[in-house]
Formats: C-alpha cells, sequence, structure tokens
C-alpha cells in the first residue's frame, strides 16, 4: 500500500488557519478513504462502476429530448439533497436501454461522494429471491438480516421494480419496503421498465389481456403504485437504447 506523500500515513497535515496559528487537520487522503468505503457499502455491481452522471451522454445520435431532461432532473436531485428534497426520491420510467439504471447510480454515487449520504443499490428481482432463500432453514441469513439495510440505508437505488412476476406475497414485500421508507421520509430511487399506468380493469377480454401491453399497475398493484406517485418525483424516458448507441462494448 502506498503512503500518502502528503501526511506520510499519520493522517494529518498542519496548517495555518486565519488567525495565523498552526494547526493539525485531517489531510484530503483520509477523505478519499472514507469516501471510498462508503462506495464500497453501497453495493454497486460491477457492471455499473462507470456509471456517472458526467459519463451520461445524451449526445448520441437519436437522443430522446427526455434523456437530457432526466440528466438535468438528475443533477438538480444532487444539488437539493437532503434539505429541498425533503425525503422524495425519483422514479425513472422507460423502455430498455434509456439509461434508467445508469442515472440512478450516478446519483447514487454522488451523494455517496459528495453529501456523505449512506445509501445502497438493490435489484428487485434478486432482493426477492434472497427473501425467498432465507426460508431455507440451511441458509445461515435471516428475512430480517436482508431487509434491514433496505428498510434503513438513507438513500435506497431499487433497481428493475415489477420485474418479478407479481403474488401477494411479493406485493405484502414490496409495500413493506416503500411504506416502512416513506414514513421514515428516508430516499428511494426507483427504475422500472413498465410504463406508469394503473392495472387493467375487469371489464377486458381475456385475449385484450393478453394483447394488451403491462403496465406498473399490472406488476406491482394499484396500492403501491400510489404510495410510489407519493414517495418519487417521476422521470419518464424514451428513445434509442443507450447502451446499444454509446455504451456497446468493445476491446481496446
Amino acid at each position: 500500500m502506498n503512503t500518502c506523500p502528503i501526511c506520510e500515513g499519520v493522517g494529518l497535515v498542519r496548517v495555518v488557519d486565519v488567525a495565523g496559528r498552526w494547526v493539525s487537520r485531517p489531510c484530503e487522503c483520509q477523505q478519499l478513504e472514507r469516501d471510498n468505503k462508503r462506495l464500497a457499502a453501497a453495493r454497486i455491481p460491477r457492471g455499473y462502476w462507470d456509471c456517472t452522471l458526467d459519463g451520461y451522454d445524451t449526445t448520441f445520435p437519436g437522443a430522446d429530448p427526455s434523456q437530457a431532461w432526466a440528466l438535468k432532473t438528475a443533477r438538480s436531485f444532487v444539488d437539493a439533497y437532503p434539505v429541498d428534497t425533503a425525503g422524495k426520491g425519483l422514479l425513472f420510467i422507460g423502455s430498455l436501454g434509456t439509461g434508467k439504471t445508469h442515472l440512478a447510480v450516478g446519483v447514487l454515487r454522488r451523494l455517496v461522494q459528495e453529501r456523505g449520504a449512506r445509501g445502497i443499490f438493490c435489484d428487485y428481482g434478486a432482493l426477492i429471491k434472497d427473501i425467498q432463500k432465507s426460508y431455507n432453514p440451511s441458509i445461515n441469513i435471516t428475512e430480517a438480516e436482508i431487509l434491514d439495510p433496505v428498510l434503513t440505508a438513507e438513500v435506497l437505488v431499487l433497481d428493475d421494480l415489477g420485474a418479478q412476476k407479481p403474488t401477494d406475497w411479493v406485493w405484502d414485500n414490496i409495500a413493506l419496503i416503500l411504506n416502512t421508507r416513506y414514513n421514515d421520509k428516508l430516499t428511494t430511487i426507483v427504475t422500472t421498465n413498465y410504463p406508469d399506468l394503473p392495472p387493467a380493469g375487469g371489464e377486458l377480454s381475456d385475449a385484450q389481456r393478453a394483447a394488451r401491453e403491462l403496465t406498473l399497475g399490472d406488476r406491482i398493484g394499484e396500492r403501491i403504485r400510489s404510495r410510489l406517485a407519493e414517495m418519487c418525483v417521476r422521470v419518464e424516458m424514451k428513445g434509442k437504447d443507450f447502451r446499444q448507441n454509446v455504451k456497446r462494448a468493445r476491446f481496446g
């Protein structure tokens, strides 16, 4: 491990204060180490490590104006946090590849690094599966241990909401998470591929239901969708696949 050339590993540096006195203050390397620890604790998947707000390109050919607006909203949210956001979060809505998760992670990174927030990234589908696994006696972790970080994180990114097949049990768990965080005024940033519309009405035939595009209401229920509307500022994103146009895999 390299020693800091400024503090030589002590963690403190001597500086002159406004009164002309020599005083000690923490070295910048200590702040950087604390920032890195908080970022590591945020559980951002390796595939999203390079997702930053500065790295979200809205100028590629075919980019939709809604993507530039989403970036502006994300930046404004970070600038306003935490005083002017008052526990509100963001709900990024859009089709696959529009950059919803990129922006959600970008916001999380900025809040952790610049605001000192304690935050975590959580994939909705993986969370549901982890809770289910906890019921297995051979698994050495409880449901409470899985849910506690999700319920109490200062900032939670809940990615791909609605991806899991809807059941009463799934709805109960997501209701617990959202209601708890709403009551505690904790910031929740959500992404979903489903349009923010109510579930299908009872007047539709089976054929109409089969042909109809699924909505967020279909996947999480209208009661939970209503709660989400109270918790988050809605950010709808349209346009071509961001990953296909900007983040295509390449060598070199």
